[in-house]
């Protein structure tokens, strides 16, 4: 028999997209492309990318065995407690009463475990379906062969008139079981909550405007690269594009964890799923469909959630082994219960050996860490933090030092203007009105700070003639009639300008970390322009967060000496290192890495890649838009140091859940089987009932969904 729910399809919930693909919480290499169970475990196979909440046809058909055979399990216990006080009928006959009723619950309602626990000795992968099909099969054939020929069995059988038997604990243990199962089903689509909601993010139409300017609302399948969309106020931005008019605060927490809404004018970028709050925009679409960031935040959030956490495959070889010697241990329960033990010894060894077999059920070890996985990555991601993998998770939390880099990162990554200094000659306004308008002609992101500013300040610009810009070192040119010269250092001695005049004043400028720019004016020096990188408002306070976190943080940058360290100093940074091309930041991780650190880098993911994929943990600052592209272990999806700092936490949280999961299956299995064999009879006569076993088993699972479903809550 192939799987039992080839029968129903998925005629309850909607159709599964083509392509689904269906993969094992805890055997992450098993994947196809149908539902069904995994060969290695025998647990129900989940979908990677989660479909609707409806669609979960194993727990209905669960649901429905249990509700229709759970009056007969209470009728059978009741009677097997109680009848033989109430004396209705002949102890034989109610054997056989017992029979009739517990035949639909082990036959119908656990048809599915035996059928796993038959495919797990065939393909010789022991799993905790083994232990229960053997459990409650070995307790039903026993009171079976009990009730229909009890001449077989010597006389020390007999007691009140029948030879016992033991249909109610095969009937609660199936019970229970499915319960368990239940209980586990729910709580994991839960752990899948956060890519759903995710999922939900995207808007379902798109609103299009046509070539001849008129609009219409499409599915967002039918949302092409090039199309013009319109998103009015309180909707979502549907698929990642640019704005070319209009402008709006935008609202991208749900994907980068920023709470405060970003400004967009036209030209910036918008991301797909992030809902625009005040104004109206319209925006030329750039990437649909899979291309999407929130379709890759998805992809990268499912592939992260199935991988394997390195603490989990010890728990996987211990899980293997461990079945077969619980088998063993039953078996030995059942020879020396036989042999030594008071009377009826071999009814006594049967039922110690069948609660063995049902508590020692290794669920709760194999669903230990995954489940901390799920829930933590998809935590993170709502967060703008992306894991790549498990292993990703685990390694975070060991880092104590920290590379950064500076533009972009502890900085805003765009230059702004700061000040003007002018000689006695002129004045800080015409100094910046005259570079200004020099700079109108030049692309460099220095000049664009210049000019936005002048205009800010409201003054006229005139237009440059004869405009050149030497290479590198500054731009010349014609304003009113006056020749400008407007450049670093290099620039004024080229063109015999002295620049004495004001050298205190650009030395202290430089101090604080703002590049310099003279501007001469027909040959003589009329001022300075300072422009800097203006650190970010999130910095300082990220900062506090990691050293307090107990890192050491580095910052390495290819900006001059001066600057980097003037930076460092306001921010408390530990080590600097300034004029630094790609390669020396290779370099500087491996030197940190001999002397016996655990790295991280952060930087954007372009020209760090060979240092971020060299780091212990590469974490890659998106500007969110090659999220799939990145080399790090860990991605960004808002350049921001705070993500570092919620990302560690998270890397905490979720490991110290995993161990209490993992603590908790090895204590649970530890305790649990030796009193289930009965060694503490002799001492304090306890005997642990199968029934209670079996509700053990289903707690135990259970128990460790809950606790990772913890790392939710923030």
């Amino acid at each position: 028999m192939n799987h039992h729910s080839h029968h129903h399809s998925h005629a309850d919930g909607e159709q599964a997209p083509v392509g689904t693909i269906y993969t094992c919480p805890m055997h992450p290499e098993v994947r196809q492309d149908h539902p069904g169970n995994c060969p290695i475990c025998g647990m129900a196979l989940e979908p990677t990318i989660p479909l609707d909440a409806q669609d979960n046809h194993e727990l209905k058909d669960f649901q429905r065995r249990f509700w229709w055979t759970l009056p007969l399990t209470m009728v059978v216990t009741v009677l097997a407690m109680f009848g033989h006080r109430l004396g209705w009928f002949g102890m034989a006959t109610q054997s056989w009463i017992e029979l009739v009723l517990s035949l639909p619950v082990v036959l119908w309602a656990g048809w599915p475990f035996f059928v796993r626990g038959w495919r797990s000795i065939v393909q010789r992968s022991p799993n905790m379906w083994t232990l229960i099909g053997l459990g409650t099969g070995a307790a039903f054939v026993y009171s079976v062969v009990a009730t229909v020929a009890p001449q077989v069995f010597p006389a020390s059988f007999v007691a009140m008139g029948r030879v016992a038997v033991y249909f109610e604990a095969a009937v609660v243990i199936i019970s229970l079981t499915l319960l368990g199962q239940i209980l586990e089903l729910k709580a994991r689509s839960q752990t899948s909550a956060a890519l759903k909601s995710l999922l939900g993010l995207a808007p379902k139409t798109a609103r299009r405007i046509n070539a001849d300017g008129s609009e219409e609302d499409v599915p967002l399948a039918h949302v092409h690269v090039g199309d013009l969309l319109r998103v009015r106020p309180g909707e979502k931005v549907p698929v990642d594009g640019v704005v070319t008019e209009g402008r709006s605060a935008v609202d991208e927490s749900m994907l980068t964890g920023e709470p405060v809404p970003v400004t967009k004018r036209v030209g910036d970028a918008l991301i797909g799923a992030t809902l625009n709050t005040s104004g109206a925009l319209v925006m030329r679409s750039e990437k649909v469909g899979a291309a999407t960031m929130l379709a890759q935040i998805v992809q990268m959030v499912a592939t992260a959630q199935r991988s394997k956490a390195p603490m989990q495959r010890m728990a996987d070889v211990v899980a293997g082994k461990f079945v077969l010697m619980v088998v063993t241990i039953a078996v030995a329960t059942f020879f020396v219960w036989g042999l030594f033990g008071p009377e009826p010894s071999w009814v006594f060894g049967l039922i110690n050996a069948v609660a063995v077999l049902i508590i020692a059920c290794p669920c709760a070890l194999g669903l230990a860490t995954p489940m901390s996985v799920m829930v933590a990555t998809g935590r993170a991601a709502t967060q703008g933090v992306l894991f790549r993998d498990a292993a990703a998770i685990e390694k975070l939390r060991e880092v104590d030092t920290l590379i950064v880099d500076k533009t972009g990162t502890l900085t805003e990554g765009r230059p702004a203007f700061e000040t003007a200094i002018a000689t006695a000659e002129s004045t800080p306004g015409e100094v910046l009105r005259l570079a200004a308008s020099l700079d109108q002609g030049s692309e460099h992101p220095l000049a664009e700070a210049i000019v936005s500013a002048a205009r800010e300040q409201g003054l006229l610009l005139a237009k440059p003639v004869d405009f050149e810009s030497g290479s590198g070192i500054g731009v010349r040119g014609t304003v009113e009639g006056r020749h400008l010269a407007l450049g670093n250092t290099a620039l004024m001695e080229q063109a015999g300008v002295d620049v004495a005049a004001l050298k205190l004043d650009a030395e202290r400028l430089r101090g604080e970390g703002a590049s310099v720019m003279h501007l001469a004016v027909d040959g003589r020096l009329a001022g300075l322009l300072a422009v800097t990188d203006p650190i970010k408002s999130s910095t300082p306070e990220a900062i506090r967060t990691l050293h307090a976190s107990g890192l050491r943080i580095v910052m390495a940058t290819g900006d001059g000496l001066t600057t980097a360290q003037a930076v460092a100093t306001k921010l408390g940074i530990d080590e600097v290192h300034g004029e630094v091309k790609p390669a020396d930041k290779l370099a500087l991780v491996e030197k940190l890495q001999r002397e016996g650190h655990v790295v991280a880098m952060a930087g954007d993911g372009i020209n760090d890649a060979p240092a971020l994929a060299r780091a212990d943990v590469g974490v890659a600052m998106g500007t969110g838009t090659d999220v799939a592209m990145n080399s790090g272990q860990v991605t960004l999806v808002k350049g921001d140091l705070r993500g570092i700092a919620a990302a560690r936490e998270i890397s905490t949280d979720t490991v110290r859940n995993m161990r209490q999961n993992l603590l908790f299956a090895f204590v649970y299995n530890g305790i649990g089987v030796p009193i289930a064999a009965g060694l503490l009879y002799p001492f304090t006569g306890w005997l642990l009932s199968p029934m209670i076993a079996a509700l053990a088993m289903s707690l135990s699972s259970a128990s460790v969904i809950f606790n990772a479903l913890r790392l939710r809550r923030r």
